[in-house]
């Protein structure tokens, strides 16, 4: 009965993935500006949800980087108004700020 994962999304404080008796910390990414944080929650649940579709694997593991992935997509949401940021960035600017995160977390995200 009930969830066997939950995420708690902490805003500019990071992300917590629990599930069992494992939690799973990832910080927020320090920026030098946030410009407007409006979206960045429906941003970083794309980018989760995205992630665990597009994998099809709902392990802790995989969670985790899903975790890493959403947070990854929500920093550059804040960067400007709107989607704006996010029409910008390529698949390479994915990969790199998802490898800031995982330095972060200190967390493997081998995953693009």
């Amino acid at each position: 009965m009930g969830p066997q994962y939950l995420v708690v999304k902490k805003g500019q404080h990071g992300a917590l993935l629990f599930h069992d008796n494992k939690i799973f910390a990832a910080p927020a990414l320090p920026l030098e500006v946030v410009f407007d944080p409006t979206g960045a929650g429906d941003t970083f649940a794309g980018g989760f949800i995205g992630y665990l579709a597009n994998t099809g694997n709902l392990s802790f593991e995989n969670m985790k980087t899903a975790v890493i992935v959403g947070s990854a997509l929500a920093s550059f949401c804040v960067e400007k108004f709107g989607p704006e940021r996010l029409k910008e960035i390529s698949h390479n600017d994915i990969a790199q700020r998802i490898d800031k995160f995982s330095e972060l977390a200190n967390f493997d995200a081998a995953l693009v």
